[in-house]
């Protein structure tokens, strides 16, 4: 039975099926392995923003929850709630944290960080970790909380490049039962910032237009629907 805290919700589209793995297929046949049998152990993504880390820890909490215990936990948005907010998730068969990075080097952070470990390791659960870098490049308040990242699986997120990055987005359209032409997604890398985050935001812009206009994403369209949205209210 899936398990979120305070309210998380997942992304609907986050499955591995919609990730494109390019350069990241080593990761991603884990994580699917993972999955299907939550294995205990530490394992830490690191990849830049954009590079799919929170579409994978949520794809892998989707999937896992169908057959045991998971959760998944963003500790930039908790960390407002304190550290009890970390408290208990060692007893599921599969716990996915999100953003650790904004918790290192906060010494009671730490601490519990470093408690959920011991007792994840106690009751075999399985541990994924995600920050922008690895452990090692990490400023660590507790050394032993440092040591036992560290000698976790690390796997590090190669970012998408310029048509890999279309590939995505089609990839992402096809399973929303779209067709986005490769002049299409060129025009978007074109004149819009390329992190994926942003690319994916608007094809879902997209997406909510072309249904109610029951139009296809031509350049045109694409082009009518961004300057409305950018049009300031009358």
């Amino acid at each position: 039975m899936q398990q979120l805290p305070l309210g998380v919700r997942l992304r609907d589209r986050a499955v591995f099926d919609s990730f494109l793995a390019a350069g990241n297929t080593a990761v991603l046949a884990h994580l699917r392995q993972l999955a299907a049998q939550p294995l205990p152990g530490l394992n830490w993504i690191s990849g830049p923003p954009g590079s799919g880390k929170t579409h994978l820890l949520q794809a892998l909490c989707a999937q896992a929850a169908l057959s045991a215990a998971a959760a998944y936990l963003p500790l930039a948005e908790l960390r407002p709630a304190g550290v009890g907010s970390l408290e208990g998730w060692q007893r599921l068969a599969c716990l996915c944290m999100d953003d650790v990075d904004a918790v290192i080097g906060q010494p009671d952070w730490e601490r519990a960080l470093f408690a959920l470990h011991r007792d994840a390791e106690e009751q075999g659960t399985a541990l994924l970790f995600a920050a922008r870098l690895p452990p090692r490049q990490l400023a660590f308040a507790l050394p032993d909380l440092a040591s036992r990242c560290a000698a976790g699986a690390l796997f590090v997120l190669q970012p998408l490049n310029e048509v890999e990055q279309r590939e995505a987005l089609q990839l992402r359209a096809r399973l929303r039962g779209l067709e986005l032409p490769d002049e299409a997604a060129a025009w978007l890398q074109r004149h819009q910032r390329r992190d994926m985050q942003t690319l994916y935001g608007l094809l879902d812009t997209l997406d909510q237009a072309a249904l109610h206009a029951q139009r296809r994403l031509t350049v045109p369209f694409i082009r009518e629907v961004l300057n409305r949205e950018r049009a300031p209210p009358t």
